[in-house]
């Protein structure tokens, strides 16, 4: 804990934002993090709760209490111990993750939850400037050889920790760079790609090879999905060259709306927007580079994919953005006795939509509309839940007017063409079918062959991504030796 009356002397302190007018004109990170005083403050906040709910609503499990503390008093090298114990990439997280954890703060009850988010943030940072982020190559090598497929968080995580106790890991990805959706998903100005740099600089030492631009089975036929691969390599190669094989892929199938005027031109997933302005931004040149300059610009979803499109064009430079979500306005604030420590059904403002974006609700698309073959605009009607299911509200009918649609609808399930390759058995939603029990866990129909992360369950977030990694790590482990000293 920190200090015992430190949550009724202090007030919650949120990092800042540098202001719309400069940040709108680049790529670059624009939070203000906290200074340590305003860390110490926080961490001194902490309160003896007794039950840290905190760290089971942290999907790693980081010991959140026991860093807070540290960074209290001052102890910034052994917070960063504590919170790596738990954590691969609190860089990653720190930035964004959108905290769990602080929604499960026993001070969030009845007052504002502690920063735990913003202290992550300021203990990585500083252990980075400090020179305290080193290389922990393994002292005696295994022999056994793995194959990890997909280098997004969840394959770094397992990469390293398999690489840690002594294996042989090369880590495969389909795109040009290391990352996975965190290097082409995320706008650099929430991460900038530094941070997965140096973490693969680390990982080099650590001993871990890294294969860009190799797609693992046949080259998709759906040119939707980000794919920039030079080469290919079979599943049975993998089989036959490696002791273990572990998929680990993002969720890259966008969810389509299948209405009329969908063949339009102009008419896009999020995940051809984005991933080109990330290319550009890495100095690469892109021909037709999808923009949002001087056009109205229709984003449709209101998650968080959906924000970062809204984000991306208002650097463009879009005349308007008008974000859609298909679900009714969440209330302002949550209803904390009937949800804690459960993450709340509220409405969230994001940093991207403060930039300029009208939000529409209970809204959905029943046309596009076009000219010459182009978009033009798109029919909507509001929608009401009645007997559990959506229906139309007659008179609410409305024209927009659009030169770029974005769908951001979240994404079905993985590539297909990487499971079918393996022969592997899907679940009902077309992801890898395996379980995360202790025995067996993360063990795919296929023999030697295990599934995590987005591969395994679906869409979901950068800290799950790290825990089924680190889990399946485990479980590959203890499938080669017998037994694993990793943590689960």
């Amino acid at each position: 804990m920190g200090k015992v009356t430190g949550f009724m002397e202090f007030e919650r302190i949120e990092e800042g934002y540098k202001a719309v007018n400069e940040r709108i004109k680049h790529y670059k990170e624009f939070v203000i993090a906290l200074d340590d005083e305003q860390s110490k403050a926080q961490g001194a906040r902490c309160m003896d709760c007794g039950t840290p709910f905190c760290n089971s609503g942290c999907p790693v499990n980081n010991i959140i209490p026991d860093f807070n503390d540290l960074v209290y008093q001052g102890d910034w090298k052994n917070a960063i111990a504590v919170l790596h114990s738990t954590n691969n990439f609190p860089e990653f997280t720190g930035r964004i993750c959108p905290a769990p954890c602080e929604a499960a703060c026993t001070l969030n009850v009845n007052d504002d939850a502690v920063g735990i988010k913003s202290i992550e943030h300021a203990i990585i940072d500083r252990a980075w400037k400090e020179g305290w982020v080193k290389p922990r190559p393994a002292k005696h090598k295994t022999g056994k050889k793995i194959a990890v497929v997909g280098s997004g968080p969840a394959g770094m995580a397992a990469a390293q920790q398999l690489a840690r106790v002594g294996h042989d890991v090369t880590l495969f990805e389909k795109n040009d760079r290391i990352g996975g959706l965190l290097r082409y998903g995320i706008p650099d100005f929430k991460m900038e790609k530094t941070h997965i740099d140096r973490r693969v600089d680390q990982m080099k030492a650590e001993g871990v090879v890294f294969r860009a631009g190799v797609m693992v089975g046949a080259m998709p036929k759906d040119n939707k999905v980000t794919n920039w691969a030079k080469e290919t390599v079979s599943a049975e190669q993998l089989q036959k060259d490696f002791d273990a094989v572990l998929l680990t892929g993002g969720s890259e199938q966008s969810r389509d709306l299948p209405v009329p005027g969908r063949d339009l031109k102009g008419i896009h997933f999020a995940m051809e927007f984005l991933p080109q302005q990330n290319k550009v931004n890495a100095g690469d040149a892109f021909q037709n580079q999808l923009r949002a300059d001087g056009k109205h610009v229709i984003v449709i979803g209101g998650g968080d994919t959906g924000s970062d499109c809204v984000g991306t064009s208002n650097r463009h430079g879009a005349v308007s953005v008008t974000q859609f979500e298909v679900m009714p306005q969440p209330p302002v604030e949550e209803n904390k006795p009937m949800v804690w420590p459960y993450w709340p059904m509220k409405l969230r403002t994001s940093s991207s939509h403060e930039e300029g974006c009208d939000r529409e609700f209970a809204i959905s698309t029943q046309e596009f509309m076009g000219d010459n073959g182009k978009i033009t605009g798109l029919k909507t009607v509001h929608i009401e839940m009645k007997d559990g299911k959506l229906v139309n509200i007659a008179g609410t009918e409305k024209t927009y007017k659009a030169d770029l649609v974005l769908l951001a609808m979240g994404f079905v399930n993985p590539v297909p063409a990487v499971l079918e390759a393996f022969g592997i058995e899907k679940d009902s939603r077309g992801n890898a079918k395996a379980h995360t029990e202790l025995d067996g866990g993360y063990a795919t129909n296929v023999p030697k062959v295990f599934a995590a992360g987005d591969m395994r369950r679906g869409q979901s977030l950068v800290v799950w991504a790290i825990r089924e990694g680190r889990q399946a790590a485990r479980a590959v482990d203890e499938f080669l030796m017998g037994y694993s000293d990793l943590p689960r």
